[in-house]
């Protein structure tokens, strides 16, 4: 059990009707957190009396009990997430200073207080190429040298690297790139890697830590311009009670064709999602691990991660720590803040299906550790909630297979004199209307915002973007809840993941590496196709969105990969974001700088 931290309740000028740093009425927040309460509930009640009459035409049998159940534990979240989007969309467009009342901490983002501060970017490496990260700290060293307080920050390249050919590359890429970095830049390699990336951080915070007023916590894909850094610094000495502060994150111009088309409908579709979030998440915002600024002294005394009780995967050392960290800095009685709008900072995503759903299975295997921590004490409401939606989140995928499977069985037994058909798929299109609607949220801010379809290349590859994700995210949905369902099952037998280095540059996806993956994928989808056309071949249409996800996996793995479809995308800037349409002096610098070391046998190894 983790230690008793007591909650910093009353601080000099504190008011207990506000928020920690005074940003907000805490009585407004729980107004607002009330009302999507009620919001999610009445639309819950509203599917579950709409499913009570598609399945109660024919009598309740065991399938019908089933899908019910299914759906109580997979629909919250897609409610959850409509509207988050609906609400995001409304203070955008439909509301004069939304932002700020959803963000009160951006009114002091464009200060121009000078930094009084000390701030350490810590870069964490293991077994990962060194060349394009050290490439990024250098355009990070220039741009916060040109805003003149490159002084009041220092870099330190943490490593856990134990691959020998790697630790030998990552200190030749320091040694030619020290002067670039700052007289203080520092390199460190642990010889013992206990804890994983906590224990790097606990390590950090142990020898060099007192030395700051803040760390920014660095992935070995993130950039940040040296103005974004400034902005959140000066909202941090603005605001002493912020513990965490986290940037919206966006995805770097990519040259894959599964990156480019995943982080197409990230870009806009998070805006409103994160703004509607925030409206009432407020203080208890989140945290990703990356591309944060943290207050020091507070994460060194509150956010210690304890050894979970129990044997791997579900014990030991906590993997997922950041939204583990974030509710213990709430607990201590800081705020965590997230900022709702695009600034600058960029990470990379996953260049294949295969990496992007290792990825996914490691972040699972992390938040299903979460349920021993669900209950530890002081926590607040809102973070308890975070915690469990963490997990359910997860849990979903299972929910969807099942219910899945279940439909299928009803289908092959016949449906018309079970069901109200007519109605039944009156509720299958709400379903992916809800499920769809923060995709249509950021297209709707992207046509009301001055600007915004030119930023994207114009409204002709802005659609044609749209339209190419918006049916990528219907093939990926299904086969990435089908590998989760799958790792579930055996997480309860002992299976878990490595935690090694990720594959982040593009590369030409071998077969067996794609067979491997997905053959799973491919026979369910083959074998459920197969039994309907037996059965019900009337009923194929309306299974085949989830069925070609999976039936199709490995030829959508393999072209999604192909280094041609790449070429042909940026080429012809389809699924661009606005950083490629309009070059951006910070990513152009990185990109200079990183040299090409990818090939199909190194991701092949």
């Amino acid at each position: 059990m983790i230690p008793d931290v007591h909650p910093i309740t009353a601080t000099a000028g504190h008011d207990p009707v506000r928020t920690p740093a005074g940003l907000q009425d805490r009585r407004v927040l729980t107004r607002r957190r009330r009302t999507v309460f009620v919001l999610n509930l009445v639309t819950m009640i509203a599917i579950l009396i709409g499913l009570i009459a598609v399945f109660g035409a024919g009598g309740w049998n065991t399938t019908d009990i089933i899908i019910m159940a299914c759906v109580c534990v997979g629909a919250p979240w897609t409610v959850m997430g409509f509207w988050n989007a609906v609400i995001g969309l409304w203070l955008m467009h439909g509301s004069a200073g939304g932002l700020e009342r959803a963000a009160p901490q951006m009114a002091d983002a464009q200060n121009s207080a000078p930094i009084t501060t000390r701030t350490a970017l810590t870069l964490f490496l293991r077994n990962e190429p060194p060349e394009p990260a050290f490439a990024r700290l250098v355009e990070m060293r220039r741009s916060l040298d040109a805003t003149g307080y490159g002084a009041q920050f220092d870099i330190y390249i943490l490593s856990d690297t134990d691959d020998a050919e790697i630790v030998r590359a990552e200190q030749q890429a320091f040694d030619a790139t020290r002067m670039q970095l700052g007289v203080n830049a520092l390199y460190r390699r642990r010889d013992d890697n206990v804890g994983y990336k906590t224990g790097n951080i606990r390590d950090f915070m142990r020898r060099w830590g007192r030395q700051y007023d803040y760390f920014l916590p660095l992935d070995t894909d993130s950039l940040m311009s040296g103005a974004a850094m400034l902005r959140m610094v000066r909202i941090l000495q603005a605001h002493p009670r912020i513990g965490i502060l986290q940037s919206l994150v966006v995805g770097a111009p990519a040259r894959s064709a599964f990156a480019r088309t995943f982080q197409f409908g990230m870009r806009h579709g998070m805006r409103s999602f994160t703004l509607g979030a925030a409206w009432w998440h407020g203080d208890c915002g989140p945290y990703w691990g990356h591309n944060a600024l943290v207050r020091v002294d507070a994460f060194r005394r509150h956010c210690r991660l304890p050894k979970l009780p129990g044997s791997a995967p579900l014990g030991g050392h906590i993997l997922s720590h950041d939204q583990v960290e974030a509710v213990l800095m709430r607990r201590a009685g800081f705020e965590c803040r997230v900022m709702p709008v695009e600034g600058e900072s960029w990470e990379e995503n996953p260049p294949t299906l295969v990496d992007f759903t290792k990825r996914d299975l490691r972040w699972c295997q992390g938040n299903m550790q979460y349920g021993r921590i669900l209950f530890w004490r002081g926590l607040k409401p809102m973070s308890r909630f975070q915690i469990f939606s963490a997990m359910m989140m997860y849990m979903g995928a299972p929910a969807w297979m099942i219910m899945t499977a279940a439909a299928a069985f009803k289908l092959m037994n016949g449906i018309e004199e079970q069901v109200n058909l007519a109605f039944g798929l009156s509720m299958f299109f709400v379903m992916i209307g809800m499920s769809l609607f923060p995709k249509v949220a950021g297209w709707i801010d992207v046509a009301l915002r001055p600007g915004g379809v030119a930023s994207y290349g114009g409204g002709a590859r802005f659609a044609a973007g749209a339209l190419l994700e918006t049916a990528f995210s219907m093939l990926l949905a299904p086969l990435v809840a089908f590998r989760v369902t799958l790792f579930l099952i055996g997480l309860l037998f002992g299976r878990s993941v490595i935690w090694g280095g990720q594959n982040r540059d593009p590369y030409a996806l071998p077969l067996r590496l794609a067979v491997s993956g997905l053959w799973g994928q491919t026979l369910a989808g083959l074998g459920l196709a197969g039994l309907l056309l037996w059965q019900s071949p009337e009923s194929l249409p309306w299974a085949a969105p989830v069925l070609a996800g999976l039936a199709f996996s490995i030829p959508f793995a393999l072209i999604s990969a192909a280094p041609s479809v790449g070429r042909w995308m940026v080429r012809n800037g389809i699924c661009a974001t606005p950083d490629e349409v309009s070059s951006n002096a910070v990513l152009n610098g990185a990109e200079m700088s990183i040299p090409v070391i990818a090939t199909p046998e190194t991701h092949a190894a």
